[in-house]
């Protein structure tokens, strides 16, 4: 291994002197911030907030503090028909109803598949890597449909949201030292001790969700003032009985393509990560790889049938949240820098730079001569940033960091389809295609 000495840096720091343009900048450095110094303006001006396929949406919301990104998503592709149903010009499905279901059915979820790992040595990597996540705010959308399929959703009025749904943090640490806790007693238990265990376990932590969430309602009254200004009011619902006649979508008509360019998994054939769900015997986490080219197709024909596409992406670079868009030449690193730190799609997968960590909904499109320029996304982080919440990303930016989307399996290609049928392969539990779902 290489030493660094005296003389390294002496020639480091003479090269150093040689470079007018960085000590320009470091003076400036002085006062400015670097993303200042590196935002490339022209690009914010060809990435404008003009569609040739839009599709009109509701106000945006807000997930606060929380990491339920993939449940606002979910949500707000569902809402769309209930406003018009409803004739209101604003609504929003209680997000902290599905939050606390799903909460629970993770808790049980975690707490059952620790049955596999009752013998298992301590420093397993599979045993390591489930204690280390226990159970967070994010998931999959085979988890979304499992959750609405089986509770069902309510206006936001019936279940509104608490101080604990908003801002999640110390509560999913109290979840996750008691499930620690029940991990390292389930190992010295007999049989019979378990069974009891599980139901301790689970009914403290029911408790402790109910304390912080609220109790789910089984059966409530809404009321609303549609936009002719009447009063309506609605009695005797339950959380099925108003998903089943309020919402227009069949949830199981969509499954999930990802792009993931890497060596480890092949283009059209299908995947699911094991040990990632939350209701025990809901929907299956499973995936099609598609070449980008195949998948914005898919996402672009089902824009144009004028039908949402709830997405998965990495929002962690190259974008300006203030203004409200992502664009992969935001910032110039290498010309005013002197440095390349360009990677490919798949050796940011490969290498920990990239993951699918933030799920949104695609509203819009601009194409030029059939092919895409920039997307339009409805986001979930409130209306003070962007266009009143709504973003705009480049195609570009979208081919490097847009990892999942949600399409109709009627939109594939019958090869398509066909690959979809096969037996998924079973990727590594920490896999990145499953950390949506942290």
């Amino acid at each position: 291994m290489r030493k660094i000495e005296e003389k390294n840096i002496k020639v480091l720091t003479e090269k150093y002197q040689e470079k007018k343009v960085q000590n320009a900048l470091k003076t400036v450095l002085n006062r400015a911030e670097l993303q200042t110094i590196l935002y490339n303006q022209e690009k914010e001006k060809q990435n404008q907030f003009k569609f040739s396929v839009e599709i009109p949406t509701l106000p945006v919301a807000n997930q606060k503090m929380s990491g339920r990104c993939w449940i606002f998503a979910g949500l707000n592709v569902l809402r769309e028909y209930t406003a018009k149903k409803l004739n209101v010009s604003e609504f929003e499905f209680s997000q902290n109803y599905i939050a606390f279901w799903d909460k629970f059915e993770k808790i049980n979820y975690f707490i059952e598949i620790m049955d596999d790992f009752l013998t298992t040595d301590i420093d397993d990597r599979t045993l390591q890597h489930l204690l280390h996540m226990g159970i967070q705010d994010g998931g999959q959308w085979a988890m979304f449909v499992s959750v609405v399929e089986k509770y069902g959703v309510m206006p936001k009025e019936v279940m509104p949201e608490t101080s604990s749904s908003s801002n999640t943090r110390i509560m999913n640490q109290v979840i996750n030292r008691k499930l620690r806790q029940y991990a390292a007693l389930s190992r010295k238990a007999s049989k019979s001790e378990l069974v009891t265990l599980k139901e301790k376990t689970l009914e403290e932590l029911y408790t402790f969700l109910v304390t912080c969430f609220g109790m789910p309602p089984k059966i409530f009254n809404y009321e609303y003032v549609d936009k002719d200004n009447q009063y309506h009011l609605i009695e005797n619902l339950d959380p099925k009985k108003f998903y089943n006649e309020y919402t227009e979508h069949n949830l199981t008509d969509y499954i999930s393509i990802i792009n993931a360019p890497t060596k480890d998994k092949p283009f059209m054939k299908t995947y699911t990560v094991p040990y990632l769900g939350n209701v025990i015997g809901g929907q299956e986490i499973k995936y099609i790889n598609l070449n980008i080219n195949d998948f914005k197709n898919l996402v672009i024909k089902q824009l144009e049938n004028k039908d949402l596409v709830w997405f998965g992406s990495d929002v962690a670079y190259d974008g300006d949240r203030q203004v409200g868009f992502w664009d992969d030449q935001t910032f110039d690193y290498e010309n005013l820098f002197e440095i390349d730190v360009d990677l490919e799609k798949d050796v940011s997968l490969d290498f920990g730079h990239s993951i699918p960590g933030h799920a949104m909904v695609i509203t819009g499109v601009n194409l030029l001569n059939g092919k895409p320029n920039r997307f339009k996304i409805e986001n979930s982080w409130g209306n003070q940033n962007g266009n009143k919440g709504y973003y705009v990303c480049s195609d570009s930016w979208f081919n490097k960091y847009v990892y999942q989307a949600v399409i109709k399996k009627e939109l594939l290609t019958q090869e398509q389809k066909l690959a979809w049928e096969e037996k998924p392969i079973v990727l590594k539990p920490w896999d990145p295609m499953g950390t949506l779902a942290k």
